[in-house]
């Protein structure tokens, strides 16, 4: 046997260098370009927080505008796309739909067929303002679709998270909601390189297309482990069903070794920065459609974790009802979390493009010595 040190999981390994986010110990907080997240859930648009993740920078009014007007023009959905959602089974997940759309999507860009137009810049940028439009469109529709409803088309008059929730539910709901969703697509937007955007920068790394690194970002995120975690957190809720009932559920849950999904994080150890931020957020979603009853089960899970595993929630925990409480079905949640996440996605390849290296680890072989056939 080697000595060789095993990283399972690439834990502890830094594999390169990135300008788009971090978590700074000091303070805890993740921050998205040096910008604090919770300031940015506060004082910025999701707009404007995609902008900054592309281009290092907030934009001027001038360039929001000019961003502005190029995504809504992108929004409607491609009748090829729509007719391959259609042909799809309702029984399939969602993320298995937005993952084939992208995959529609990339399959009639004619401009990758351009001399350099995988790795173009200018390109691959407007190709995540596309994808970034277009995806609200379809999580949008298959959620309807799924209740036997039609489609509804983009409004170009609404800002992203108000069309958002316009064309799944048909109107546009009180500004609370709107506000607590912009709220949660920005904490989702970017995480540096966990699960699902290392994927993608794998993908990248071989000089395939940003579509197929977003595919392969999108498969990855399915994983209850990853972003499958806000699905789990409703399932949980439901299963336990009231505040009083948490702490027995907890200790059956404990005893037969289960995995409590939306608690702990890899990369915080002082609780996840981003929680305060979206737990705020369904605060007022809980008062605007009256739910005490949710907000006793929260507190109560959590307090009772808290008691017995000393850890905290990740996002996943407050974002999961927030979600159910805004009117979208439990299977959608993670393609949400796709919707968010795109922008810290193209980000990333984007990056790897701009100083590629194929990303090609080792391992070590413990499997038996080399042997023959003939010698069996």
């Amino acid at each position: 046997m080697s000595d060789t040190e095993i990283h399972k999981g690439l834990a502890g390994v830094v594999v390169d260098t990135t300008t788009i986010s971090k978590v700074n110990p000091e303070s805890n907080s993740l921050l998205y370009r040096g910008y604090p997240v919770q300031e940015l859930a506060e004082k910025c648009t999701f707009e404007e927080v995609a902008y900054l993740l592309w281009h290092g920078e907030l934009p001027t009014a001038e360039q929001l505008a000019e961003f502005e007007t190029l995504e809504r023009s992108l929004r409607p959905l491609d009748p090829r796309v729509k007719r391959v959602i259609d042909e799809l089974p309702t029984t399939a997940h969602p993320m298995d739909v937005v993952r084939t759309a992208v995959s529609v999507i990339g399959a009639t860009d004619a401009t990758l067929n351009e001399t350099d137009g995988i790795t173009d810049r200018s390109l691959n940028e407007r190709r995540a303002v596309h994808l970034f439009a277009q995806l609200p469109s379809i999580v949008a529709y298959d959620q309807r679709r799924r209740r036997g409803e039609h489609l509804i088309e983009p409004r170009d008059d609404l800002a992203f998270s108000a069309n958002f929730l316009h064309m799944t539910f048909g109107d546009v709901p009180e500004l609370v909601v709107v506000n607590a969703f912009d709220v949660s697509m920005i904490l989702y937007a970017e995480h540096s390189f966990n699960a699902s955007t290392f994927t993608a920068r794998v993908v990248a790394s071989t000089l395939a297309d940003l579509y197929s690194a977003v595919t392969a970002g999108i498969g990855a995120l399915k994983g209850p482990l990853h972003g499958g975690a806000n699905e789990a957190v409703m399932h949980v809720f439901e299963e336990i069903g009231t505040a009083d009932k948490a702490e027995a559920w907890l200790d059956t849950a404990l005893a037969e070794k289960r995995k409590i999904m939306g608690f702990g994080h890899r990369v915080y150890k002082n609780g996840d920065s981003r929680v305060p931020t979206m737990k705020a957020a369904l605060d007022t979603l809980i008062v605007e459609y009256d739910r005490p009853d949710l907000a006793a089960l929260y507190e109560s899970l959590e307090t009772a974790m808290g008691e017995r595993k000393k850890i905290k929630p990740n996002l996943d925990y407050p974002s999961g009802p927030a979600y159910h409480l805004m009117g979208f079905d439990t299977a959608m949640f993670t393609p949400l979390f796709v919707a968010a996440r795109i922008t810290g996605w193209t980000a990333h390849i984007m990056e790897q493009l701009a100083s590629n290296a194929l990303i090609r680890p080792l391992s070590q072989y413990v499997g038996p010595d080399e042997r023959h056939v003939d010698e069996r």
